[in-house]
């Protein structure tokens, strides 16, 4: 007996282990416990948790859902706040090179100014109404400044002000290149004798078309901000894990619109200009507008499908671009022959060497 009793005490670890009734592994944090196909209850399936839900315990019965500002982390075991997407001056280098751009457009758009202002009395600068060179040159400054609002964190009344300001400012200069276009066709139509056009020359001719023409853009956005204004709006769905802070145009009608009557002024303005660009005439300046008309077109035409296919940050790049781009198109292909001639070419700035030219083109 005292054999047997040695024997079975040598055993006794063996008779206090509890053996262990399972068929699954646990199922760790980020997963959860799918029943298998048997009906026993200790067989089950780890699931990995759907996209946007989490599991922070072992053998859990089902996923959380994160909040709608939140994500999980690569283990969907924690919920973390999601990345918020704009154009930061802080993050994103491109803003610093849009910001740079911008600058850059302000001070050469400042420079002619300062140039046309300094020869305001040569023949050069008063053809075609030099205060309409003012305006245009305004215009175009506050095109670039009007980069600026595109740039940070977006809300309600940057949204309003970006879409509205190039809208404005655009159709002020494309205005005033209609009205320097329409004053260059009547003025020739007037050189003959008893021309029933030369009535149409008069001071507040150029001026009332600018008025008209721009009054109307700005009765087209004060009606977008009254009835449905753009807003900022915070996407969650296009990209996971990811807000994109962005401008809701709010109606899609008006913005059309806005753009619709931009491409309106343009396109009429590019059509008279090419109509008029041969006539001979030394200040005319058509076939500089024509130009310049012919590359707004262009860059708006390209912009639209960029704009349409992208989000986020790129979208606004794409709109920054074709703002930035636009801009320096009027200011390069109106001005920059003009200020050749005044600064290197001065001998051509002299009325009697451009009355001498058209008669020779007559």
């Amino acid at each position: 007996m005292s054999t047997l009793s040695a024997f079975y005490s040598g055993f006794s670890p063996l008779k206090a282990m509890v053996p262990v009734s399972r068929c699954s592994d646990p199922c760790s944090p980020g997963s959860w416990k799918k029943a298998g196909r048997t009906i026993h209850p200790c067989c089950y399936d780890c699931v990995p948790c759907s996209e946007g839900e989490i599991s922070n315990m072992t053998d859990a019965d089902k996923c959380i859902k994160c909040q709608s500002d939140e994500w999980p982390n690569e283990k969907s075991d924690r919920c973390l706040p999601k990345v918020i997407e704009f154009i930061s001056y802080q993050k994103d280098p491109i803003a610093s090179v849009f910001s740079g751009v911008s600058l850059f457009g302000n001070l050469v758009t400042g420079f002619i100014f300062a140039i046309f202002i300094s020869f305001r009395d040569t023949p050069i600068v008063r053809a075609n109404n030099r205060n309409l060179s003012y305006l245009l040159l305004v215009s175009i400054f506050l095109s670039f400044l009007s980069g600026f609002l595109f740039l940070g964190r977006p809300t309600h009344v940057t949204c309003r002000l970006r879409e509205t300001s190039f809208g404005i400012f655009f159709s002020v200069a494309i205005s005033s290149l209609l009205a320097k276009t329409i004053m260059v066709c009547v003025a020739f139509k007037s050189t003959k004798p008893g021309s029933p056009w030369r009535r149409w020359l008069s001071v507040k001719l150029p001026y009332t078309i600018v008025l008209l023409c721009s009054s109307l853009q700005v009765v087209i956005c004060a009606i977008w901000l009254f009835i449905s204004p753009p807003f900022q709006d915070l996407d969650i769905e296009s990209y996971p894990g990811t807000i994109i802070i962005q401008c809701n145009e709010g109606s899609d009608l008006w913005f059309c619109s806005m753009l619709g009557y931009l491409g309106l002024l343009a396109a009429v303005s590019f059509v008279l200009a090419f109509m008029v660009r041969t006539l001979p005439d030394s200040f005319n300046e058509a076939k500089y507008i024509t130009f310049s008309m012919l590359v707004f077109i262009s860059v708006w035409i390209a912009m639209i499908p960029a704009y349409l296919s992208t989000r986020g940050k790129s979208m606004v790049a794409v709109e920054i671009f074709a703002v930035m781009a636009s801009s320096a198109g009027l200011l390069g292909c109106v001005f920059f022959p003009k200020c050749f001639i005044i600064l290197f070419r001065s001998e051509r700035n002299r009325k009697t060497d451009l009355l001498r030219k058209s008669n020779e083109r007559l």
